[in-house]
């Protein structure tokens, strides 16, 4: 569901349909803003292996974590497809729905532990002021005791979630609430 065409599961054919395949098989859905790609399935396959490789793969970040700075950019970025479905993510592990949606509207306000403030406020500001970034932002958090590995995953989660939020954005990517509800953890 958005402004431009997109080729749907039951008419796909070739490289769109493996990966079609493989998303059902992997992950029980098919999210609309990886089908917003089906008209260029080598930009979608790039896509979801960035995704893959940032949220789970080679990330010294905990999944836990690696929601909470979805959620926050995503929020910061007012993008509504991304928050619902990180929203959903983040509470699979929180259990705690109010808290969830509180850490959307501000974090700061949200019951985590200062570490946390940190990481979070880092990927805000990259995000609002990417510009203002200074070498002192990175010292708080490794003061906050993130490795320079994490600091690098933060840094990769925030960027990777300010691209997807303006393909979103950009292209008028809709969450339906099947598609947000039908996702294995």
């Amino acid at each position: 569901m958005s402004w431009i065409d997109e080729i749907e599961k039951e008419d796909a054919q070739g490289e769109l349909k493996d990966i079609y395949d493989e998303l059902m098989e992997s992950r029980g859905n098919v999210s609309n803003i990886l089908k917003v790609h089906s008209l260029n399935p080598g930009a979608m396959k790039a896509h979801l292996d960035l995704y893959m490789s940032v949220m789970f793969k080679d990330s010294s970040l905990s999944r836990k974590e690696s929601e909470m700075i979805a959620v926050v950019v995503s929020a910061a970025n007012g993008c509504e497809y991304c928050v619902e479905h990180h929203v959903e993510a983040l509470n699979h592990y929180w259990r705690d729905e109010e808290r969830v949606r509180l850490l959307a509207e501000d974090y700061e306000k949200t019951e985590v532990d200062e570490r946390y403030k940190v990481m979070l406020g880092f990927a805000k500001k990259l995000t609002e002021e990417p510009h203002k970034m200074i070498e002192d932002d990175v010292d708080k958090l490794k003061d906050e005791g993130f490795s320079h590995q994490d600091v690098l995953n933060i840094t990769l989660v925030t960027g990777y979630f300010n691209f997807v939020n303006r393909i979103a954005l950009g292209l008028g990517v809709e969450p339906q609430e099947e598609e947000v509800k039908g996702y294995e953890y």
